[in-house]
């Protein structure tokens, strides 16, 4: 069993599609951060079961902050790490691990990928950011989380691919332009249909 792990991708739902599209998984996790970009991609994946927690960008009060989840013979807790103070030690999940009797302890926030294995057997992992990430090399990340025959978990940390060209464009301001002559504008994005898709861009004035 394949379990893709994601957490705070902030609206980029093209990378976590990659991820999935390369992984192929059996369930998806999502840490957090954001909510509706889980529900985006279990719409755009609706045969994949999904688990999902909020983040602190989330506004889901009403929601679980974290969820046991029993995978293979593992005992997981998910969350987003925000509640828990990850950013300045991973303390008290080290506690409610050994309160709830954890096999891993999943979470996100950071923006930071972390796999580690603890003397007692703890697997504290954190898939990083896949949307804005904060490690040396800014590389967008996720985890998969592979369940054997014997029902034991083996962890991963994959990256996106970045070797893609990026284009920034600003469409101005179709109000209150600030740039020499003052016309209003906007930007027309042409796609061309071939074996390679070619992208252009226009600045048009009013």
């Amino acid at each position: 069993m394949n379990i893709l792990v994601l957490s705070d991708s902030h609206g980029n739902i093209s990378n976590m599609e990659e991820a999935v599209e390369r992984e192929k998984p059996d369930m998806i996790l999502h840490l957090g951060d954001c909510w509706r970009d889980a529900e985006r991609l279990a719409e755009r994946y609706p045969d994949i079961p999904m688990e999902h927690v909020p983040g602190n960008c989330d506004c889901r009060p009403e929601e679980p902050a974290e969820k046991l989840l029993f995978l293979g013979d593992c005992r997981v807790l998910i969350c987003h790490g925000h509640t828990c103070g990850v950013k300045t030690s991973l303390l008290t999940a080290g506690l409610k691990a050994e309160q709830d009797h954890l096999d891993a302890f999943l979470f996100g926030h950071t923006h930071k990928p972390h796999l580690e294995y603890c003397e007692d057997g703890l697997v504290v992992l954190n898939p990083g950011s896949l949307s804005y990430p904060r490690q040396d090399g800014r590389k967008p990340s996720y985890m998969l989380m592979e369940i054997d025959r014997n029902g034991e978990a083996h962890y991963t940390i994959c990256y996106v691919d970045q070797d893609r060209d990026i284009i920034a464009v600003n469409p101005g301001s179709l109000t209150y332009p600030r740039q020499e002559g003052r016309s209003p504008s906007y930007i027309v994005m042409t796609i061309t249909d071939g074996i390679k898709q070619d992208v252009s861009f226009e600045i048009r004035y009013l």
